[in-house]
């Protein structure tokens, strides 16, 4: 079962400098426990963006419902 989250999130690659915090919504193919690591978020960012992991910081997460 899938998962929809709405999230704040700062990219840090250099073409990023000027705008880097952005927001949207990243759907997972399972849903997260509240404690859970939010890597899974921060790699399908970086994929949306053709970037590497490292290039996205989660700011904030929650569940849409």
């Amino acid at each position: 079962m899938s998962a929809k989250y709405y999230t704040q999130f700062v990219l840090t690659d250099a073409q990023y400098r000027g705008g880097n915090e952005f927001s949207g919504v990243v759907e997972l193919s399972h849903p997260m426990e509240e404690n859970s690591d939010k890597r899974d978020i921060e790699a399908v960012l970086a994929k949306n963006f053709d970037l590497a992991k490292s290039a996205v910081k989660l700011v904030s997460w929650s569940r849409l419902h």
